[in-house]
């Protein structure tokens, strides 16, 4: 019986690990900002973790190519709002976290939380 505290404790100290990195890893963002552009595309993707993605045309000059910005988006409320202000210039702001484990949360690092129309 004795042998057995070992391995119990080895399973609790890495479960405890883990948890430990996630609160530190969902609580601190490595930066946040805000970007403007037009939806260029957005979509809820996934096989088994449904994630919404996106796409943001931030042009600072007419009839110049565009630089694309991936991001993902966490809140529902905030990806029913993105279909309808395609066609619109926005400000989407972001937070950035890295080192996420899975791509469960997200195919990027950039994070939406709030969009708003410009135009």
């Amino acid at each position: 019986m004795k042998w057995l505290w070992r391995p119990i404790f080895m399973l609790t100290l890495l479960l405890f690990l883990g948890a430990a990195y996630l609160l530190v890893a969902f609580n601190y963002s490595y930066s946040d900002g805000s970007r403007a552009g037009y939806i260029q595309k957005f979509s809820h993707k996934g096989w088994i973790c449904k994630t919404n993605e996106g796409e943001l045309a931030m042009t600072t000059v007419p009839g110049v190519a565009p630089v694309l910005w991936a991001f993902s988006v966490w809140d529902d409320k905030v990806a029913s709002q993105l279909p309808q202000a395609m066609g619109k210039r926005l400000v989407l702001h972001y937070k950035e976290y890295r080192y996420l484990p899975t791509t469960c949360f997200g195919e990027t690092t950039y994070y939406v939380d709030r969009v708003e129309v410009t135009e």
